[in-house]
């Protein structure tokens, strides 16, 4: 049986029509997070968080880093959520132990072309690999630089606060890094 076929026949015995009430698009709680892909986080940060299924709108990448910090997906997707869904918070959330700041762009290249992808390949689309996977060495440094481009990203209005914190992947503790509501930039609705 290959994955596909057992996680086909998982599904088969979870769906039940009727038993899941239909949820609006638009989260229940306003608020948006982007976080990293890890593995541990899945169904540990959001109990954690003390949020539910439809409270929030969850955007996830390798490291929770942004490699085009106006233009690319992540923003695309947070500016979506602001003026789409009525997401007016933004929790940028890393996490210790991210493998995200311990990648090494020159043997992820040797692995890259020992499965087949041309040097020139690499080198014609991503020549700058490190930056484009999003290395770091901090992961409390990276929440950082991501909240402070967020909040200087000129899509996102200045009345959403963007805040930071970094997870515990072993007992789902949360600190904050930065405080989206001191940051100068925030301007609270209304405020002049």
């Amino acid at each position: 049986m290959t994955l596909l076929d057992t996680i086909l026949t998982a599904n088969r015995k979870f769906v039940h029509p009727g038993a899941f009430p239909p949820l609006p698009k638009n989260p229940k709680k306003q608020f948006a997070i982007f976080t990293c892909m890890d593995t541990r986080l899945v169904d540990f940060l959001e109990p954690a968080m003390g949020i539910r299924r439809g409270d929030a709108k969850v955007i996830k990448n390798a490291g929770n880093t942004l490699v085009d910090p106006l233009h690319g997906g992540v923003i695309r997707s947070l500016v979506a959520a602001i003026f789409m869904l009525g997401v007016d918070e933004i929790f940028v959330i890393g996490h210790e132990d991210c493998g995200m700041a311990s990648v090494h762009p020159e043997q992820m290249k040797t692995d890259m072309i020992a499965r087949g992808i041309s040097s020139e390949d690499i080198e014609a689309h991503v020549p700058d690999l490190a930056q484009w996977i999003g290395a770091f060495c901090c992961p409390s440094e990276n929440v950082a630089d991501v909240t402070g481009k967020i909040r200087a990203n000129p899509l996102i209005p200045k009345d959403v606060p963007v805040h930071g914190l970094i997870f515990c992947p072993n007992d789902g503790r949360l600190d904050v890094i930065v405080n989206g509501y001191d940051s100068p930039d925030f301007k609270p609705a209304g405020a002049q």
